[in-house]
């Protein structure tokens, strides 16, 4: 029997400065590699993918188990979309509402097949069936909330020794599979059908590869973005706690999402009249920064923290589970979703995020999408309408079927 490793542990203001580092060292590995800008792999996933490994090596040659303490991940991960909200318009929101929906349909579409097919994988392997929504939409589609959500059900009820694990696993394997082939696709995508690319540089988060200017930054509009992001973000609670006590138990970054949107809304009609407490483009730069450093600390935070070792007792399934669901991914984002949405440069920038949707999370998706946007330019519909559904309707969607099938 193997001793029990040494665990280092590293506190919350080390793991952050760690976090910054690998962001900059992920940032000059792909300056110096032209294969990860020309395949859209987010920097930040380059920093936090390489600290993982590093782990890895120290935990199985040298016994040390490396703990970070990741509690600032989340909040980050709420300013990020409570950014996206403010740069998000109603108007925006309805000249997307048939693409909305339609993103929302094959979503859930998908969703069936994943899970028909983690449910048949398992019973190839000899598992108890209902195993397999733990390799499909339950930790693919949902992530860690959801999956730690339906965990006390399989484990106490259904008997499923091991769900747990084998969902927290999977969703490890699906957010590093989501940030390796997002940017790939659209990219093989725009060279395939010779897309005109956008000739916006005001990219969404980030900016364009090679193009190093910013609109100016000024202290009253950074502290105006600062004022407005705090209201959105104890906006966006109350909306969060709302919601809970409709039965809708979602993230609490589609009330921060949505927290911002209706700020917009509001704040357009303020800054008519006390444009010192709203001026859009004078807090623009403000957001933008803000939403970037927010968006890569949080991936590359919530890389840097995998324990790959935990993948070996469940190697086999998993792997041949993932490689299943991978390619499904693949072919019916190329062959179903890039067709459906209308072919086109936005097209190309979902199909990116489409990724994140179902293998990842939110911030995958919409980190792969960034990483397309700062090579091609800007795509403001994917932006809106790719948060909206991992945020809000998929979560939804998916307690439903995952209900429906455990029947």
């Amino acid at each position: 029997m193997s001793p029990a490793p040494s665990i280092v542990q590293i506190d919350a203001l080390a793991s952050v400065t760690l976090a910054i580092l690998l962001f900059f060292i992920g940032k000059a590995t792909a300056a110096r590699f032209d294969v990860l800008q020309r395949y859209g792999i987010p920097e930040s996933v380059i920093g936090g993918v390489l600290c993982a490994l590093l782990c890895s090596l120290l935990y199985y040659a040298a016994g040390i188990e490396i703990d970070f303490s990741l509690g600032l991940r989340d909040v980050l991960l709420l300013y990020f979309f409570a950014a996206l909200g403010l740069n998000s318009s109603i108007g925006q929101l309805f000249s997307g509402g048939r693409l909305l929906v339609l993103l929302v349909l094959l979503s859930c579409a998908f969703m069936l097949i994943q899970n028909l097919a983690g449910m048949g994988l398992a019973s190839l392997f000899g598992m108890d069936h209902r195993a397999g929504l733990m390799v499909g939409s339950i930790a693919l589609t949902g992530g860690v909330g959801t999956t730690l959500a339906w965990a006390p059900y399989f484990n106490d009820t259904l008997q499923i020794q091991g769900a747990t694990d084998l969902g927290l696993v999977t969703n490890m394997v699906g957010l590093v599979s989501a940030c390796v082939i997002g940017g790939p696709m659209a990219s093989w995508l725009i060279r395939r059908h010779a897309i005109q690319a956008s000739a916006n540089a005001n990219v969404e988060v980030g900016t364009l590869h090679g193009d190093h200017s910013r609109d100016r930054l000024d202290y009253h509009g950074v502290l105006l973005a600062l004022f407005w992001l705090n209201v959105a973000l104890m906006l966006g609670q109350l909306i969060s706690n709302a919601l809970g006590h409709t039965g809708l138990n979602l993230p609490g970054f589609v009330g921060c999402l949505l927290a911002g949107i209706a700020l917009r809304s509001c704040g357009d009609v303020l800054g008519r009249r006390h444009a010192e407490l709203w001026n859009l483009p004078s807090m623009r730069p403000g957001i933008a920064l803000v939403s970037d450093i927010c968006l890569g600390l949080f991936l590359t935070m919530a890389l840097m923290g995998l324990k790959l070792w935990q993948l070996q007792p469940l190697l086999g399934f998993i792997s041949m589970a993932m490689l299943v669901q991978v390619s499904l991914v693949v072919l019916f984002t190329v062959l179903v979703v890039f067709r459906a949405m209308g072919g086109n440069y936005e097209a190309a920038v979902v199909c990116a995020g489409f990724g994140g949707i179902t293998l990842g999370s939110t911030a995958t998706a919409v980190a792969n999408m960034g990483a397309v946007t700062r090579q091609y330019g800007a795509a403001p519909l994917a932006f809106l309408i790719v948060p909206l559904v991992c945020g809000f309707f998929i979560d939804l969607a998916n307690a439903l079927l995952i209900g429906w099938l455990l029947r």
